[in-house]
């Protein structure tokens, strides 16, 4: 018997409101927040740019993914370097 791994990865980048983003900093609120109310700036792209991208041999683990225990994986990085998990 033999198990191999492949996986898929996919990329975009978007545009973020200055203005809307600083409502949400202003009351508490992150960047994470306002990407998770504002999904549909990116994940329909993302869908598309997923299923068209090639399978690759291994875990995908490469970068800044890091989480072994899912299945699946969702980031965001910004211009400044400052990232984290969606």
């Amino acid at each position: 018997m033999q198990r191999s791994v492949y996986h898929k990865y996919a990329e975009v980048e978007i545009d973020v409101d200055e203005k809307k983003l600083k409502e949400y900093t202003d009351v508490g609120a992150s960047i994470t927040d306002y990407l998770f109310d504002n999904e549909n700036l990116f994940c329909d792209e993302l869908a598309r740019e997923l299923s068209e991208s090639e399978y690759e041999f291994g875990f995908g683990m490469q970068d800044c993914f890091t989480d072994r225990s899912e299945e699946s994986e969702w980031r965001y990085e910004l211009e400044d370097g400052y990232g984290g998990h969606l």
